[in-house]
């Protein structure tokens, strides 16, 4: 007792656990998506940090969301009406965060000379034709692509949640080269753990597997994917950058999925 009045209990070690990584799932979702929170966040950096080992697991929610869209938009219109609604939802739940990454990195990596002028080309809000030419062609590849499949819905639900594997491994692997007082992705950049990396990659690697009952090939689709976009993408910034900045995170997932999508 305290003061005549009876002491709370401390919260037990596995329940801090427990609801530090909810607040980590929650803060994920809350950064790569429009998608409102449900759980008091007490933020912080590290929070901040640890929340990226969930990006695929917000995929997979993605995903979900895409699939269920699609199928029930498929009871009245056509397969290529269906996609392009799902895309434009896409767009919306994400503010399109991924997509702006993509815009970014090719804008700074096609018109700047030094490295110095490609991280400022990659801090203007404008886009200009290097930017707008990719989005163009990796929607229209996405849509393509999709309608390709047999089974658009599958694709449209592992997708996401696969091909957000490969900015964890950029992340854990090679230096982050912005301005850190003026980048929003530094929290989720700074010293990612090794030991995350490999829970959500085996995370990723489960739901690969799962999914290849109805999608044969998935899990050697989804590897090769994952690495060829993480060595060639990574060992490119590298060459150009020094390292990474968070647009070119994001331009990674939009490359992965396409290139995931090829293979499928």
């Amino acid at each position: 007792m305290i003061d005549g009045q009876p002491a709370e209990a401390a919260p037990s070690p596995s329940r801090s656990v427990l609801q530090h990584e909810w607040q980590a799932f929650w803060l994920a979702v809350g950064f790569l998506t429009r998608i409102p929170m449900l759980a008091r966040i007490d933020y912080s950096q590290k929070l901040m940090n640890q929340c990226s080992m969930y990006f695929p697991v917000v995929g997979l929610l993605l995903g979900a969301l895409y699939a269920g869209l699609f199928a029930l938009l498929s009871l009245a219109w056509s397969p290529l009406v269906c996609v392009l609604l799902v895309l434009c939802f896409h767009l919306f739940i994400t503010g399109a965060f991924h997509e702006d990454g993509l815009a970014d990195s090719v804008d700074a990596l096609g018109g700047g000379y030094t490295v110095e002028k490609r991280l400022e080309i990659m801090k203007d809000s404008r886009i200009g034709t290097y930017g707008t030419v990719a989005l163009v062609m990796a929607l229209g590849l996405k849509a393509a692509l999709l309608l390709d499949m047999e089974t658009i819905w599958l694709a449209l639900l592992v997708a996401p949640a696969i091909s957000r594997v490969t900015p964890l491994l950029l992340m854990a692997f090679m230096p982050y080269v912005t301005d850190p007082d003026k980048s929003k992705s530094k929290p989720v950049a700074e010293t990612f753990s090794r030991q995350r990396l490999l829970t959500s990659c085996a995370c990723t690697a489960l739901i690969s597997l799962v999914f290849s009952i109805w999608l044969p090939g998935l899990w050697l689709s989804a590897l090769t994917a994952v690495l060829m976009v993480a060595l060639l993408w990574g060992w490119y910034l590298q060459r150009q950058l020094g390292g990474y900045t968070g647009d070119a995170l994001g331009a990674s997932v939009v490359f992965c999925e396409l290139v995931l999508l090829m293979f499928l």
